[in-house]
């Protein structure tokens, strides 16, 4: 059963130990591929490095709105100097949090158009993260240029935020968040609502460890997106492998990784219209 991790954080310390390990047991339960994301300009290059070092590993780039208060202008230039990697796949993870607002709206609000217009001239996929931001973020996003392919990652947003992402042509990032009792209840009846060609299974590893992993270890793994998907496909009442094959090519859709790439990370080979 193949499977695409499309969001976690291979670079943070949480795996400073065993960081090989981890990308192992990945291997062994079938992700072949994953990104790792940045969250600001150390991150950033952190996570090019280790897809660098790694195959079935790719990066993505940006500033995460908590850390917008510290961004700069060099930053950003770091950040378009280092997208210039084969392994970087997408921009991100950007967007709005004002949830814990650890960044100034206005702040958020700036960086997050700054680096949509980079994205956009590098005619990289965007890597969205939004939360109890009100409106703005679809505001902002409506206002910028618009990005070559998106994911909204964590979705975990309303009925009506679904159904403007869908009409955006975004695609869906499902997280261990759809198997938790409580928490995830109103996710596992939207779930149902997404198209299969607009899903994508995640991590976010270190965090958001899925239900029942979670009984027996704190830190999430790129391995446990294995959860995600079997649980993803039990709500949709959809095959797994066959689920899985097709959120996996949405995934290689999305980052641009070609049809012979794809077979040799996953074992097909993919008609590509």
């Amino acid at each position: 059963m193949p499977l695409f991790d499309s969001h976690c954080h291979l670079d943070d310390a949480a795996f400073d130990a065993d960081r090989e390990a981890v990308i192992a047991r990945a291997r062994a339960a079938g992700v072949g591929a994953m990104v790792t994301v940045g969250t600001d300009a150390v991150s950033s290059r952190r996570a090019v490095a280790i897809a660098a070092s790694a195959p079935g590993v790719f990066a993505a780039v940006g500033i995460h709105p908590h850390e917008a208060r510290l961004a700069s202008e060099e930053a950003l230039e770091e950040l378009q100097g280092l997208a210039g990697h084969p392994r970087v796949r997408a921009w991100g993870e950007i967007g709005l949090d004002f949830h814990y607002l650890h960044s100034p709206p206005g702040a958020q609000e700036r960086w997050l158009k700054r680096q949509l217009e980079a994205a956009a001239a590098l005619n990289l996929p965007v890597i969205f993260h939004e939360r109890s931001s009100a409106g703005r973020f679809l505001a902002v996003v409506a206002e910028a240029p618009p990005p070559a392919g998106a994911v909204v990652h964590c979705f975990s947003g309303t009925a009506d935020e679904l159904e403007r992402y869908l009409e955006l042509g975004f695609l869906i990032g499902i997280t261990g968040i759809l198997t938790l009792p409580g928490r995830g209840a109103a996710l596992r009846e939207l779930v149902r609502r997404i198209p299969r060609e607009r899903l994508l299974v995640e991590t976010d590893a270190p965090w958001l460890t899925p239900d029942p992993e979670r009984r027996g270890m704190r830190r999430n793994e790129p391995a446990c997106v294995r959860t995600v998907l079997l649980r993803l496909a039990a709500e949709r009442k959809e095959d797994p492998a066959a689920l899985a094959r097709q959120v996996t090519e949405n995934a290689c859709r999305l980052f641009k990784i070609d049809a012979l790439a794809e077979q040799a990370l996953f074992g097909y080979l993919t008609e590509r219209a």
